[in-house]
């Protein structure tokens, strides 16, 4: 796996793993910071992680790390909009994603995120994470409630349906307001009977939530370049 991936992938495995509350954190509301801290800085053995500080910068715009040549005109942008409204049903049934519930950027996540991450991580106490994949095929092979974003522009994607797994990770960049696009996944979601949380954590806006034993993990986050950038993790 690739350093962007790992770190996307690492904190949902370490959720859903030292959680015993029902809804997987420890007092059934909120997941030790400590321990998840722990994990993330248990990657730097790891020797393809060689890059940790680079791979930081990277997530957050700021590195060296290129952005791909994407078209931002406004032409491009409506194209895109259209499209998703189409999805839909038409633009009077894209609603907004619920406003972020602000988290500071060391607190414990909430109990819908934990739930979350652990249907999509460790269904059966199975570890997902450990067994995903790269391939640009998985990207296509997203559930329907949760596509890539229209004209989104596919950086990575890994998935497994090893086991009990049916896990989807893909990373992408659009440049549609982040808004937007969280309107149209908590659009899809909500239509799909699945539940919509949004919080605001770390300079990142995540939406998730869960149906049964499915689940979604949502994270978005504006970058300078004028693009969004979107890592998407589904299960089942």
């Amino acid at each position: 796996m690739t350093l962007r991936f790992l770190a996307t992938i690492a904190p949902l495995a370490v959720l859903a793993a030292c959680g015993s509350g029902p809804d997987g954190g420890q007092d059934g509301d909120t997941v030790d910071p400590a321990s998840e801290q722990a994990l993330n800085d248990g990657l730097a053995t790891d020797p393809d992680l060689s890059g940790q500080n680079e791979a930081g910068a990277a997530l957050s715009g700021t590195g060296s790390a290129a952005i791909p040549q994407i078209d931002k005109s406004e032409e491009a942008i409506a194209a895109a909009r259209d499209r998703a409204s189409q999805m839909v049903g038409g633009a009077a049934n894209l609603k907004p994603a619920p406003a972020a519930k602000q988290l500071a950027a060391d607190a414990p996540d909430t109990a819908a995120m934990v739930a979350a991450a652990r249907a999509a991580v460790q269904p059966g106490g199975t570890n997902c994470a450990q067994s995903a994949e790269y391939g640009s095929a998985w990207a296509a092979k997203l559930p329907t409630a949760f596509p890539v974003y229209p004209r989104g522009n596919t950086q990575e994607a890994a998935g497994t349906d090893e086991g009990e797994c049916a896990l989807r990770v893909v990373s992408f960049y659009t440049p549609v307001a982040l808004n937007d696009v969280f309107a149209f996944y908590s659009t899809r979601a909500r239509e799909a009977g699945f539940n919509v949380e949004h919080t605001s954590k770390g300079g990142d806006n995540i939406l998730s939530g869960t149906k049964g034993q499915s689940a979604y993990v949502i994270y978005g986050r504006r970058l300078d370049q004028g693009v969004t950038q979107i890592d998407l993790v589904t299960s089942n």
